[in-house]
C-alpha cells in the first residue's frame, strides 16, 4: 500500500504545480499600417524592388513586430532581385529593345528611364527620341510627343515616314502641329 499511496503523492503533487502564464497578445497592426504593407506587397509582385524597398523600410521602423518579420523577409527578396536584375547590355540598340518591351507591358517610368540612359551615352540617337515620342502620345503628353517626335525626325528623316503609319500616334491624328510635322509643306 506504500507504493499506491506514493503514487497518488506524486500525481497530487504534478497538479498541484502552478499553469504557466501566457504573455499577453501584440498590438494588432493597424488599419493604415496594413494599407501600407499591403502596398509594398503589390509593389513587390509589381517587381518594382527599389519602390518596395523604401516601403519596406518604413513598415519595418514603425510596424508591430510580426508585420516587422515579413517586411525583413520581403526586405530580402527585393535585394535579392535587384542584385539578380542589374541591367547590362551589349548595346545600344539591345537597351531600346528592352525599352520597347517596358513600353509595351505599360512600365512607362521604367522605359522612359531606358531612353534618356541611351541618349546620356548617344545624344544623336534618333531612335531613343522616337520611343520617347511614342511614349509621350501613349500616356498623352503632346508636348512632349511633338518635341521628341521633332528630334527624332531632324536626326533622321525615316522616322516622320515611320510616324505617319504607326498606330500608337493615333491620338495625336487630331492635331494639327502634328500633321504639319509628318506632312510638311513642301517650298
Amino acid at each position: 500500500m506504500t507504493r499506491e499511496s506514493h503514487t497518488t503523492t506524486s500525481s497530487r503533487r504534478k497538479s498541484a504545480s502552478p499553469t504557466p502564464t501566457r504573455p499577453s497578445a501584440p498590438a494588432a497592426p493597424s488599419a493604415q499600417t496594413l494599407q501600407h504593407y499591403q502596398a509594398a506587397l503589390q509593389l513587390v509582385q509589381a517587381g518594382k524592388y527599389e519602390k518596395a524597398v523604401v516601403a519596406l523600410d518604413k513598415l519595418i521602423s514603425a510596424g508591430t513586430p510580426e508585420i516587422v518579420e515579413r517586411c525583413k523577409m520581403y526586405l530580402s527578396a527585393c535585394h535579392r532581385q535587384m542584385d539578380r536584375t542589374k541591367l547590362s547590355f551589349d548595346s545600344l540598340e539591345e537597351r531600346y529593345d528592352y525599352a520597347i518591351s517596358l513600353l509595351n507591358r505599360d512600365y512607362f517610368e521604367e522605359a522612359r528611364e531606358q531612353f534618356l540612359e541611351i541618349l546620356a551615352e548617344q545624344p544623336d540617337a534618333d531612335y531613343a527620341f522616337y520611343g520617347l515620342a511614342v511614349l509621350a502620345a501613349v500616356t498623352g503628353q503632346t508636348e512632349d510627343c511633338l518635341e521628341s517626335l521633332a528630334q527624332a525626325i531632324t536626326r533622321n528623316e525615316r522616322n516622320r515616314l515611320q510616324a505617319r503609319t504607326d498606330v500608337d500616334f493615333q491620338t495625336m491624328q487630331d492635331d494639327p502641329r502634328f500633321t504639319e510635322l509628318l506632312y510638311p509643306e513642301i517650298p
